[in-house]
């Protein structure tokens, strides 16, 4: 009798044992340890940057980053990444999060969960200063040089309007550049940047007009954590209620961002 119990219990261990585990909801995770992983670019101003004075991060995504961090009860934790890598490093689970101007789309909603979007922009042309020209749509540009962010969403886009001479370069600084001397005609980023751009480039530009359909940025993590997403989503909700996130997207902007124009 002693061992047939026995054997009973070691095949209900055994059993047990070869059940696939639950993992626990990102949710349960980030509060037992008691921080919230947030990677960024931390090269990426006016959205995440170090403060030159300080040596501190700043900037529109490090502010929203830290008022949902204070809404979930948790300490915000944030890991520098760069843009390349930085998608990889959330589905290996280096991090909780990303907070840094990502794009809701098709594809990555296939790999990823997304909160609601809390950043809405557009495509946008800079002009140097005294250029009259008008260029209502990306079609208008045909037969000119058009400078854009080597691996950008702009990038795509340019090159799939016929005719454009896309010129592609490894930021915003030497495109610039190039815009102000005339080695090309216009450049295309992000509104926001661009009037980040306008503002601290010193360079005789101006904006141009918006080219392409409104994008919304949101917060991606991964997927089955229905009760971090619900969380996530019930931050920027009671942010966006309370005025707090519209107060961050005025200092940074002097507008409101944070809802759909």
């Amino acid at each position: 009798m002693r061992r047939a119990v026995l054997t009973l219990i070691a095949a209900s261990l055994l059993a047990g044992a070869m059940l696939p585990a639950s993992a626990a909801d990102l949710l349960a995770t980030a509060r037992a340890r008691g921080t919230l992983k947030i990677a960024l670019e931390g090269t990426y101003p006016p959205f995440n940057y170090k403060d030159p004075k300080t040596g501190q991060l700043t900037g529109y995504d490090v502010d929203v980053a830290r008022l949902l961090a204070a809404k979930l009860g948790l300490k915000p934790e944030f890991v520098a990444t760069e843009w390349s890598a930085i998608l990889a490093g959330l589905a290996s689970g280096k991090y909780d999060i990303i907070v840094n101007q990502v794009g809701i789309n098709p594809k990555r909603e296939q790999a990823f969960d997304f909160s609601q979007p809390y950043t809405y922009s557009t495509p946008q042309l800079l002009q140097r200063q005294h250029d009259k020209a008008v260029y209502a749509v990306l079609t208008d540009l045909r037969g000119k040089r058009l400078g854009v962010g080597q691996g950008s969403v702009f990038e795509q886009q340019a090159k799939a309007a016929p005719g454009i001479d896309v010129r592609s370069y490894p930021g915003a600084p030497e495109y610039l550049q190039d815009l102000a001397v005339g080695r090309i005609d216009a450049a295309l980023n992000d509104s926001l940047m661009v009037a980040w751009l306008v503002k601290t480039s010193k360079l005789p530009l101006h904006a141009g007009a918006r080219v392409g359909k409104v994008e919304r940025m949101g917060i991606p993590f991964q997927k089955n954590n229905p009760q971090f997403k619900a969380a996530i989503d019930k931050a920027l909700a009671e942010a966006a209620a309370d005025g707090s996130l519209s107060a961050i997207s005025r200092k940074w902007f002097d507008a409101d961002v944070s809802k759909a124009p």
